[in-house]
């Protein structure tokens, strides 16, 4: 169903002219580019009972703690959470039982003329009443801002700061048009939004791992992130500083194979210097890319795998790119670790396709160029030859004759390397025919996967699982 699109100037001047919603906005590191809307549209003593900016971290510090990291989750969080408490503490006797209260904040680090190649981001959050008397409930985003100069990124963070606000306060109860509208007046080059949390008696209900789905397959982001215990995180918290062995697969299920993949090519990651077992991330990707919006069962399908890969340890990343040069570029933009990719050598071989890259001006060179620019290393595990079962390896592996040299580059330069110590036993088990038979019903799977997924899988019915017959 559609729904009436205002402007920014036109939210801002409906609220200021709500009388029962009252609150506050605190904003660092950008400016009042949230506030200023209010007090340029007129009217905003109606709204607004404090604006404030504590650009200075040792202000900032005073005000609301120490932190040791001021662009994050856990600074806004605190940060929402003490203007509000001010707020009620003060003004709940004067304003009366109609009133609705919020405290918006947010803490940004945008484009400078000194730091020019620096990540520019920012942590946005509301705590809100979405009835007079209610429970207070929060929305928290995450934003990338993606202009390049630093007065369009502050226009791009006001605008985004009103759609917040006015969002969770007119759509709280449908949260597919509270994405909707965050972009309002903005574009996906200039924004994106990667993370999204709904917490309190206005989201009951709530999904939080369907909104980080909603959020790729709405092109807000490139990427959703969970992390092994379910919580959806913004990339950075989980990657900086941290080195990352990321496996690319459906998963649809994990089998044994894909565990001996996973603990060959972690057990190989491990002996390179400045990789270490206490700051390894490691990481199952699936892409989002054939999904539809509003497809409901297939929203499911990828839940259940994100609840399998967890329930044995791992992170995982749900992206809207199959392409590898795009993967790798976004990893790159949160960790300067080392990043080690495992995938099997079918999924080599698909890289050595150019009709992949008919789009890009420099075809596959400049895919490769872009993909292993940063340092990163693919680990590649066998596969039994198609008509012979043969084990075929990184070594055996053919490439059309005028790409041999590019693949040679990449073996002397150990972009590309095999994995060793393979379970020769387990590459004739392929997911396709293990999800056939969980979909049928058919007995003996079990014994094709770990114990753990065998387990969850009859338990909760993942992947359309049907009782043996």
């Amino acid at each position: 169903m559609g729904r009436d699109r205002l402007d920014t100037h036109e939210k801002a001047f409906k609220l200021n002219l709500d009388r029962d919603k009252y609150g506050t906005v605190a904003e660092i590191g950008a400016g009042q580019e949230v506030a200023r809307w209010f007090f340029r549209v007129g009217g905003a003593a109606g709204t607004i009972a404090k604006s404030m900016s504590a650009y200075d971290m040792t202000m900032s510090d005073a005000i609301y703690g120490t932190s040791s990291r001021y662009v994050s989750r856990e600074r806004v969080i605190t940060m929402i959470s003490y203007e509000y408490r001010l707020l009620t503490e003060r003004l709940s006797e004067e304003r009366g039982p109609g009133a609705q209260f919020f405290s918006f904040a947010n803490t940004v680090t945008a484009r400078s003329y000194s730091r020019r190649d620096a990540e520019t981001h920012g942590w946005m959050g509301m705590r809100f009443q979405h009835a007079p008397g209610a429970p207070s409930s929060d929305v928290v985003i995450h934003v990338r801002m993606l202009d390049p100069e630093n007065v369009q990124q502050q226009e791009a963070i006001g605008i985004l700061g009103v759609n917040l606000i006015y969002g969770a306060f007119h759509t709280f109860s449908d949260t597919d048009a509270l994405l909707s509208s965050l972009l309002d007046g903005l574009s996906s080059d200039r924004i994106e939004v990667n993370l999204i949390r709904c917490l309190g008696p206005a989201f009951v209900g709530v999904d939080g791992r369907l909104l980080a789905l909603a959020l790729v397959e709405r092109r807000l982001t490139e990427a959703s992130m969970f992390r092994a215990d379910g919580e959806v995180v913004d990339a950075g918290e989980l990657l900086y500083k941290k080195p990352l062995l990321i496996v690319r697969g459906s998963f649809r299920p994990v089998t044994h194979t894909t565990m001996d993949l996973v603990h060959q090519g972690r057990a190989q990651f491990l002996r390179e210097p400045d990789v270490d077992e206490a700051s390894l991330v490691v990481m199952g990707e699936m892409t989002l890319n054939s999904l539809k919006v509003g497809e409901q069962s297939r929203h499911q399908d990828f839940l259940d795998r994100v609840d399998i890969l967890a329930a044995l340890g791992m992170h995982v990343l749900i992206t809207s790119t199959y392409r590898n040069f795009r993967l790798a570029s976004y990893l790159f933009q949160h960790t300067e670790s080392k990043i080690a990719a495992v995938m099997g050598l079918p999924s080599l071989r698909d890289m050595f396709r150019e009709e992949y890259y008919s789009d890009l001006e420099g075809g596959i060179l400049e895919a490769v160029g872009r993909q292993f620019k940063n340092g990163l290393s693919i680990y590649v595990y066998p596969a039994l030859a198609p008509g012979t079962g043969e084990v075929e390896t990184l070594e055996t592996m053919e490439v059309p004759r005028h790409l041999r040299h590019l693949f040679a580059h990449l073996l002397e330069n150990r972009c590309i390397r095999p994995l060793e110590l393979v379970d020769r036993d387990r590459l004739s088990i392929y997911p396709r025919d293990v999800l056939a038979m969980i979909h049928s019903g058919k007995s003996g799977w079990e014994r094709l996967v770990p114990e753990q997924v065998a387990t969850l899988i009859k338990e909760r019915k993942l992947l359309r699982y049907e009782e043996s017959k």
